[in-house]
């Protein structure tokens, strides 16, 4: 049985916690079935997507500028907002990636887009963080922004991994790799060095 298929034992989506303070909307995880499934999105008020995975993308156009060609690829405004971060499921990662994954999950949450038809997506709804299988680098990523978003509620990094481990249903067999040793590690580092940054900036935060 293939542990790190995202049907195994797993929702299409997890809402991972509701109400996100200070920003008022829900986070979800999900593998790449949930994350290409826009009707679903949808259905669960998802304005937003974060896709955490090097080996995976998505195509969300929906008011191509451009269509695709065999000399130029299709691009233009999409049905979701659209977020990618390259990180590798294992080791190759700088470590300094999952600290910029940190920010750039914050500005999903906290960017304000501006009123221009550039921008057609101005909405801010649910966001979600996917990768493959929904089962390493994305519940690594969300659980350490929960950490600094939410220290009241998730104190430590460790008691924010086993609630995402837990409403993203990881079987507890599956928990030594899911997710990756060298991610978890990656997270600890970046967790040090956004504490020191909030030190000196206070935080950063917008709502």
């Amino acid at each position: 049985m293939d542990l790190a298929s995202p049907r195994y034992n797993r929702p299409k989506l997890s809402r991972i916690v509701e109400n996100v303070a200070p920003y008022g909307v829900d986070i979800f995880i999900s593998g790449m079935e949930g994350a290409s499934d826009v009707a679903l999105l949808r259905e669960n008020g998802i304005s937003t997507v974060v896709n955490c995975a090097v080996n995976l993308d998505f195509n969300y156009v929906t008011e191509p500028a451009v269509e695709a060609n065999q000399s130029q690829i299709g691009h233009g405004a999409g049905a979701i907002r659209y977020y990618k971060l390259g990180l590798i499921d294992g080791p190759g990662n700088p470590e300094t990636m999952m600290l910029a994954g940190y920010y750039l999950l914050q500005g999903a949450f906290s960017q304000i887009l501006p009123e221009r038809p550039s921008y057609p997506r101005r909405e801010r709804g649910n966001v979600l963080v996917n990768c493959r299988g929904g089962r390493s680098r994305s519940v690594t990523l969300v659980a350490l922004f929960l950490h600094h978003a939410m220290p009241e509620m998730f104190p430590t990094l460790d008691i924010a991994l086993d609630h995402v481990r837990t409403r993203r249903q990881l079987r507890p067999d599956e928990w030594f790799e899911a997710p990756k040793p060298m991610l978890i590690a990656s997270a600890r580092k970046a967790s040090e060095w956004i504490s020191r940054i909030d030190a000196e900036t206070g935080g950063g935060k917008l709502a």
